[in-house]
């Protein structure tokens, strides 16, 4: 695990788990060409997210019951406090 880039994939995965997001939204707002800074492609990679088409809704990201979990064992599910 990285120490700087893990913070920033647990925020993604947080932010994915309030609600599917569409996927372009989520490209334009986490994907870098930063070599060292591959937030989304770390979250994808480790199965924490995933792209998937809703029907008559398009492409979204939604999260995974990896990063569901990860949430959980962080204390930054939904619904936690």
């Amino acid at each position: 695990m990285n120490q700087i880039i893990d913070p920033l994939v647990l925020d993604l995965v947080e932010w994915v788990a309030k609600a599917p997001r569409p996927y372009a939204e989520v490209i334009d707002a986490w994907r870098t060409s930063c070599p060292r800074l591959t937030v989304w492609e770390e979250a994808v990679d480790r199965k924490l997210v995933m792209r998937t088409t809703l029907e008559g809704d398009g492409a979204k990201v939604a999260i995974t019951a990896s990063g569901l979990r990860l949430l959980r064992e962080r204390g930054r599910a939904p619904g936690s406090a």
